[in-house]
């Protein structure tokens, strides 16, 4: 079988092999030789020097007495926390970079339109737009503090979900808050219960997703600009070795908007001329290349290349001069590819790696010294290989940038045509695609592709995030010609529009974003989020940011896939809470299938019953 879906990448791991570089999916293979099967089932655990513990029928107790329920799910909820603190850092990033823009400290500007329209919601007033900046700043950095009720959470949360998570008790304070909750509560000793737990654990997801999601995502709007409607293009094919290619890769879009602007000064294209490339260009990976392919239609920025698995295998072609790393999702091996002529250079104080201790760490005040530093590695680098590398022709033209606002747009501003063609059954339903990307169940991307594929084949829409819509990028399904994959009349629907089936709604950060639209759609219907036909698919998720989401999706009330399955089978009891009986509490619940057909089977299913129960 195949290592991936993307030809692409199947070719470049046979060059890879045949060179005898470490890559990911010959790690991957040794590793499935060893799992701990306790593991696998969340039934170790580490915690404390009495451990490792590990239950079964014939050991149903840790040394401490903690059961297998408790295990299991403190192991679950521990690793959630993950999830949160990347996301708050990145949100405390977009903060601090609001702030020295709105003191002149940044190349960026500010949108003005959008930070009065924040503003508002936040109940803040004022003409002059850097004291306005400040203001929101401030706000937001408070309330991801705050020990009291999160006011983001108030604002932007429906008054149904509000009133249901204080009744459940799992309003959240600020972010900050909920984090030492969780975190002292899965220590050794403190909480055993995996009701408890769990309830923190939604607690937690609700103070990340509808406060530090939705406050980081709304300030980088202001600085970069609301996404919109536009093409570019996805796969290795963006690649040209006879450019100087400067590559950004992580979450963060801070230093890549610095070097989009940078890099279109014509004084910077002179100079990379003058060093024999034909150019200067700026190439996206994984969260980060979504972020600015969200938002910049620029000329000197080609697209995505796919999501972290890909890294590997795109610095392989030789064609990077420079990868610039900020948080989350840098393998760490990528320090021996730099034997393809790239430079791995960390952007970010987290990012360290083997035999690289330091980097031009993101500081907003010398964003534009950094990127113009990253600049001259690249220029420099190219000289060096003479504009060689391998070129590919796998090259997808794709349809990016939709937001809430964007599809308003695309609406002509009038919601009621899409709550018709939703309620008359063009649109069966909607779901949203938020996923990572891993090898755990299949090749890389196919359960993805797959489940898209399925979904728009029976009329249902596809909001596409994180590293699982770079794996539809790649595939084409974010494309104007996928509308002939789709049902007759959801295809019918996006003609009409001029909208792809698939909708790029960018990175996992944009849950939040994406929780504020079904909250819009909710309100035009008159309905609670269970009651809406929209589910949602993790159908490859990889880490901890994906699992936080997706606990946050059954608070909202969601029925929610997710694949492979977690490790939480160690307890039949928390299996049974997740999947079955939280549905009772929040309407929302966890699907676990790993055929991706079936998996369609169940959404679709569950898409009808909420039809039926609508009476539409």
């Amino acid at each position: 079988m195949e290592p991936s879906y993307h030809e692409s990448i199947n070719e470049m791991y046979k060059k890879v092999s045949e060179d005898g570089t470490t890559n990911i999916i010959d790690r991957f293979n040794a590793q499935e030789k060893t799992r701990c099967p306790f593991c696998v089932k969340g039934l170790s655990c580490q915690l404390c020097s009495m451990g490792p513990c590990r239950i079964s029928n014939k050991n149903p107790y840790g040394a401490c007495g903690i059961d297998a329920a408790g295990m299991v799910m403190r192991n679950f909820v521990h690793l959630n926390m993950f999830g949160t603190e990347a996301y708050t850092y990145h949100a405390v990033e977009a903060v601090k970079t609001l702030k020295a823009t709105a003191e002149g400290k940044t190349p960026f500007t500010i949108d003005e339109e959008k930070l009065r329209w924040l503003a508002s919601q936040l109940g803040i007033e004022g003409d002059d737009i850097k004291e306005l900046a400040m203001k929101v700043a401030d706000f937001v950095l408070s309330d991801l503090n705050s020990v009291e009720e999160s006011k983001l959470v108030e604002i932007f949360a429906p008054e149904s979900r509000k009133k249901l998570w204080r009744e459940l008790g799992i309003f959240p304070h600020g972010v900050f808050q909920e984090l030492l909750s969780m975190g002292t509560s899965s220590m050794t000793n403190v909480d055993s219960n995996y009701v408890s737990l769990a309830k923190k654990s939604m607690r937690m997801s609700i103070s990340t997703c509808v406060g530090a999601q939705i406050a980081l995502e709304m300030i980088q709007d202001i600085l970069f600009g609301t996404p919109m409607p536009h093409k570019t293009y996805a796969d290795l094919g963006i690649l040209d070795p006879e450019y100087v290619n400067v590559a950004v890769d992580g979450h963060e879009p801070f230093v890549g908007a610095a070097l989009i602007k940078l890099a279109e000064n014509e004084e910077i294209q002179t100079r990379a001329k003058e060093g024999g490339a034909k150019g200067l260009r700026i190439i996206g990976f994984i969260e980060t290349g979504q972020e600015l392919l969200q938002r910049f239609d620029s000329p000197v920025f080609v697209g995505i290349v796919g999501n972290w698995i890909v890294q590997e295998f795109a610095l392989a072609t030789g064609c990077v001069d420079v990868f610039a790393a900020d948080m989350n999702c840098v393998l760490p091996s990528l320090p021996e590819y730099q034997k393809y002529g790239v430079k791995i250079v960390p952007v970010s104080e987290l990012v360290r790696l083997r035999g690289i201790d330091e980097g031009l760490d993101y500081e907003p005040e010398k964003v534009e010294e950094i990127a113009r530093k990253l600049i001259e590695m690249g220029i420099e680098n190219f000289k060096k290989r003479s504009g060689k590398g391998i070129k590919r022709s796998e090259k997808k033209e794709i349809v990016v940038g939709f937001s809430p606002e964007a599809i308003m747009k695309a609406l002509n501003g009038n919601l009621e045509i899409l709550v018709d063609a939703i309620k008359n059954g063009d649109i069966k339903g909607v779901v949203a695609l938020v996923s990572c990307t891993t090898l755990k169940n299949g090749p890389h991307d196919a359960n993805t592709v797959t489940i898209a594929k399925e979904l728009i084949k029976r009329d249902i829409l596809v909001l596409s995030m994180g590293c699982g819509n770079a794996g539809l990028q790649v595939a084409g399904l974010t494309s104007m010609d996928a509308i002939e994959m789709a049902g007759e009349r959801l295809a019918n629907v996006c003609r009409v529009l001029g909208i792809p089936p698939v909708l790029s709604f960018g990175t996992c950060t944009d849950t939040g974003r994406c929780a504020y639209l079904v909250r819009i759609i909710a309100d035009a219907l008159g309905v609670d989020i269970p009651q809406l036909p929209v589910a949602v698919t993790a159908p490859e998720y990889m880490e901890q940011k994906a699992t936080i989401d997706a606990v946050f999706a059954v608070a909202y009330g969601l029925t929610t896939h997710v694949s492979p399955v977690p490790n939480i089978t160690g307890s039949e009891e928390v299996v049974k809470l997740l999947t079955t009986d939280v549905e009772s509490l929040t309407g929302g619940r966890v699907v676990v299938e790993e055929n991706p057909v079936e998996a369609v089977n169940v959404l679709d299913r569950v898409i009808e019953e909420k039809r039926r129960a609508l009476g539409i």
